[in-house]
């Protein structure tokens, strides 16, 4: 089904950019200053190729540094849209605020809101933490909070999961725009498919595609949750390229990207 929504915060993209995810600094890691080090090159690589940089909150619950964090301790820089940071719904209410001002006081404007993986570690937010009813806090729930609490001072990003069943999916998409959502991120996608197509031809907002870039594709199914058919090897720069092709305009998510061998081949 067509995807609509009675808002319309569309932005325009000025050229088709690649949003690079980083691998986040775990807690308890060994050789801590190296891996700041190694984090921080990646960090300022793709800042310099005028792309956008990720940074993911406890990514599959796995505790780590945040990126403001990092942000702020390795004082690198943040250019206006080259910094996207996620926010899932695994925090103190007084932690989401530190991470919210702290991204707003360090120039990083676009967040992406996320249910999240948590952990039994984590907290989670409660409908009383944001002053609403209700049973539990989704990213429907923390997008419009933030929308209304920090005056559209962020851009917004919501996911869309194509593996969940489609009319559950469309739903929940169409709550997160209506919550204040200014731009979409799917799930990895493998190969084109007609709810894709479909999103890219009706979406009125901007939409960025997910592009897996391990050639292990078995761990995509691990991350999912559902089995990922592959009857061959895996090439990720190839699909990425017939994707390219397909849904040309369109901006990517690149995840697992490897630095040493891919960045050079990707990245132009």
């Amino acid at each position: 089904m067509p995807v609509k929504s009675s808002q319309n915060r569309s932005y325009k993209i000025q050229k088709v950019v690649y949003q690079i995810e980083l691998p986040m600094v775990k807690h308890g890691t060994e050789n801590l200053a190296a891996r700041l080090g190694a984090f921080a090159e990646k960090y300022c690589r793709v800042i310099a190729s005028d792309h956008v940089v990720s940074l993911t909150d406890n990514a599959m619950g796995q505790l780590a540094f945040q990126g403001h964090e990092l942000l702020r301790e390795l004082k690198l820089e943040v250019p206006e849209h080259r910094v996207m940071v996620h926010i899932n719904t695994f925090h103190t209410p007084a932690h989401l605020h530190e991470i919210l001002e702290s991204c707003g006081g360090l120039g990083v404007r676009d967040l992406l809101i996320i249910s999240g993986d948590g952990s039994v570690r984590l907290p989670k937010l409660r409908p009383a933490d944001l002053g609403i009813g209700g049973e539990a806090v989704t990213s429907v729930e923390l997008i419009a909070y933030i929308r209304k609490n920090f005056s559209g001072f962020f851009r917004l990003g919501a996911a869309f999961n194509q593996y969940e069943p489609p009319d559950h999916e469309h739903a929940k998409l169409i709550r997160k725009l209506e919550a204040g959502a200014d731009f979409v991120i799917t799930q990895p996608v493998i190969a084109p498919t007609a709810e894709i197509d479909e999103l890219h031809r009706t979406l009125p907002v901007p939409l960025f595609l997910e592009a897996w870039m391990s050639p292990r594709i078995e761990l995509l199914g691990e991350c999912i949750g559902c089995q990922i058919a592959s009857g061959s090897a895996f090439d990720p720069i190839e699909v990425l390229h017939r994707l390219e092709t397909r849904y040309a305009g369109r901006s990517f998510y690149l995840a697992l990207l490897n630095f040493a061998k891919q960045f050079e081949l990707v990245v132009r």
